[in-house]
């Protein structure tokens, strides 16, 4: 007699972790819920109250080569808050308000401990931010994973009034672009990392790098940071012309995305204090500039484009919340793309 556990999947072990979490997840639940945990599907209403023309908002996304890091360090709580913030901002930047999320856990082997630290930062990311964790997925797949390795993936559903949807075409010549600090690498550019720290300088997760003050594991898993409260009133003054997520492609590839044809972005290189960690890895991994560009976001993890008239206002409002932003260049007539304007001693002395 063969048995499924003899084949590598454990159900009692999946109940286990699922119900470690069950209370947190339980706790993000909104009044909109309308299903209990265990249902097939996830029941939701949406708050439509007030808007004339409601619109869905959507988006998928995953941690990427993060996960190559936590697993190294056997430190599992942060990447589901990291995955719930992504995909929070990716919505936010068409000015919707996140109603709920939904997860996806696949693994090799369950390790019930290990589970509960995942979905359990997601829960704690989705309470944090007022959306539910709607539903999800955990998946044992033994042979398809390796064992103390998993993937992870979450799905975002947004509302925004289709009147106030941000989509760029409100951008014109003279818009001013407001930087708003990341927290690391945030979820990109890992591979690249990866190699630099562990491949080329021989390093760890827990050595400690003396240029950062911090170890290994605790630079390269800092939490993706969410930009939704400071930059939710500034959408609701209507102060905001478009809004790109710093993510994989850089400053390079993701602010042409939201200006419309016949506008490009002029960054102004020393602008605002690229982090350390962006200096180790142009130095020591030798990364060409186009690369550093394209690959990371070098400190800024969303960028705003305002009005010159809103740009006092936006700025003490984001003061304010804790989010600092910064003048970091402006939109002009052109090509599309992004043109980087260097100080004259030039990249890399510029990370500094």
């Amino acid at each position: 007699m063969t048995t499924y556990r003899d084949a590598g999947v454990d159900i009692d072990a999946q109940d286990r972790a699922l119900e470690q979490v069950k209370k947190m997840v339980r706790n993000t639940y909104t009044s909109d819920v309308l299903s209990d945990q265990g249902a097939f599907g996830g029941l939701f209403r949406p708050p439509i109250k007030g808007l004339k023309e409601p619109v869905l908002v959507a988006s998928a996304d995953g941690v990427g080569t993060k996960l190559k890091v936590a697993f190294a360090a056997d430190r599992h709580s942060t990447v589901g808050r990291d995955l719930v913030h992504h995909c929070i901002n990716d919505i936010l930047v068409q000015g919707a308000r996140p109603l709920f999320f939904l997860d996806y856990l696949a693994t090799g082997r369950l390790e019930p401990d290990v589970v509960a630290d995942v979905i359990g930062g997601v829960a704690v990311a989705c309470g944090e931010h007022g959306l539910a964790l709607l539903g999800g997925e955990t998946a044992e797949m033994p042979g398809f994973y390796r064992d103390g390795e998993y993937d992870l993936a979450g799905f975002v559903v947004g509302l925004v009034d289709r009147r106030r949807i941000i989509d760029g075409t409100a951008a014109k010549a003279g818009d001013v672009l407001v930087g708003l600090p990341a927290t690391g690498l945030h979820t990109n550019g890992y591979s690249l990392a990866r190699k630099v720290f562990f491949e080329e300088l021989g390093l760890g997760p827990g050595d400690t790098v003396e240029e950062l003050g911090r170890t290994v594991a605790d630079e390269l898993l800092a939490i993706h940071r969410c930009y939704l409260e400071p930059v939710w009133p500034l959408i609701e003054h209507g102060w905001v012309h478009a809004m790109a997520h710093i993510t994989g492609g850089g400053l390079t590839d993701n602010l042409p995305r939201v200006l419309p044809n016949g506008l490009r972005a002029v960054v102004k290189v020393g602008a605002w204090e690229i982090p350390p960690v962006f200096r180790l890895l142009a130095e020591k991994g030798q990364v060409p500039e186009d690369d550093m560009w394209r690959t990371f976001n070098l400190g800024v993890g969303m960028v705003l484009v305002v009005a010159p008239k809103q740009l006092d206002k936006v700025l003490r409002n984001l003061r304010d919340s804790g989010c600092p932003g910064f003048p970091m260049g402006n939109i002009v007539k052109g090509e599309s793309g992004v043109e980087y304007d260097h100080p004259p001693e030039g990249f890399p002395s510029d990370l500094r």
